[in-house]
């Protein structure tokens, strides 16, 4: 377990329509949610959340499907992996908490979640980061041959007839590993309890095949949602911060401040010296860059 790493945090599990959802607290102040990514757990943020939680009532959770959370029975279309199911968990969980209007700030498959937060939910979100992303529909819509080789995970993970949960199954520890190896680019080196902690989960055959009908969501169910946006002019309206690794696939292949002003009213951004993993490997930069963005919007 990640005691060693977040100690202070306390922990339970919340059922949200059958659905339980582990998450992670700790401090006082304004509420802060915190999103993972694939394949990590809410452990992704160990470095950065005790430093928030002086300022802040910091939330860390587990999406479902990942960590350990539940993970429902999936659907021909993959609504149970969609974004929008994804996103209602976090808004209910807050709600339980007792937080109808919080701060979200999401990495990764977590940054497209609280994307969908966001726009689906727009009273309660105040203020909304996303780490390393662009939105999915601007992803697939400008898919090129450096995106299918930098991002072939995506259509792998979206294979269907169990492909990708067979191949991963057969070793789990090595996948993990490879996956963060071959997206981290000097900074601070991963810390070997929180990659153990990874691997622990992952080594789970339920999540494996939920992260991986995640990928099936993105690529099916989530385009309908997003293009139903697109039609209807529905924008991101809370203040958003996008933060990405210079070294990264997605600083070097998307001028990202553009991108996400044709999604969002009112954008800032920047990027910090690392490759994927920003609350890893850059953490005091990610830090810095979210407590101003939050001073500056009221959410701290």
């Amino acid at each position: 377990m990640t005691d060693q790493l977040l100690g202070d945090f306390d922990r339970r599990t919340i059922d949200v329509e059958g659905v339980g959802i582990h998450v992670r607290t700790a401090g006082d102040g304004p509420p802060l949610l915190l999103l993972h990514g694939y394949p990590q757990t809410h452990v992704i943020w160990h470095h950065i959340a005790p430093a928030l939680a002086a300022t802040h009532r910091v939330v860390l959770a587990d999406l479902r499907g990942y960590g350990d959370s539940g993970k429902p029975a999936s659907d021909a279309e993959h609504l149970m992996y969609s974004k929008r199911a994804m996103a209602r968990d976090q808004l209910l969980v807050m709600r339980e908490l007792g937080f109808d209007r919080f701060a979200v700030a999401g990495h990764d498959r977590g940054g497209r979640v609280a994307h969908r937060l966001a726009l689906d939910h727009p009273g309660a979100v105040s203020a909304l980061a996303v780490l390393d992303i662009v939105p999915t529909r601007h992803v697939f819509q400008h898919a090129d041959k450096d995106f299918g080789l930098g991002y072939y995970h995506w259509f792998f993970l979206a294979a269907g007839n169990g492909i990708p949960e067979h191949l991963i199954g057969r070793d789990p520890e090595f996948w993990i590993r490879a996956r963060m190896g071959a997206r981290h680019h000097g900074g601070t080196p991963f810390d070997e309890a929180a990659q153990a902690e990874y691997v622990r989960c992952f080594s789970d055959p339920a999540a494996i095949h939920a992260s991986c009908e995640d990928y099936r969501a993105a690529a099916t169910i989530d385009l309908v949602h997003d293009d139903e946006d697109a039609a209807a002019g529905r924008r991101v309206t809370a203040p958003l911060l996008a933060l990405w690794g210079a070294h990264g696939f997605v600083g070097r292949h998307y001028d990202v401040p553009r991108v996400w002003r044709g999604y969002a009213d009112d954008v800032r951004g920047q990027a910090l010296p690392c490759d994927h993993y920003l609350p890893e490997e850059a953490p005091e930069e990610t830090l810095r860059q979210l407590r101003t963005f939050l001073a500056d919007h009221g959410a701290a």
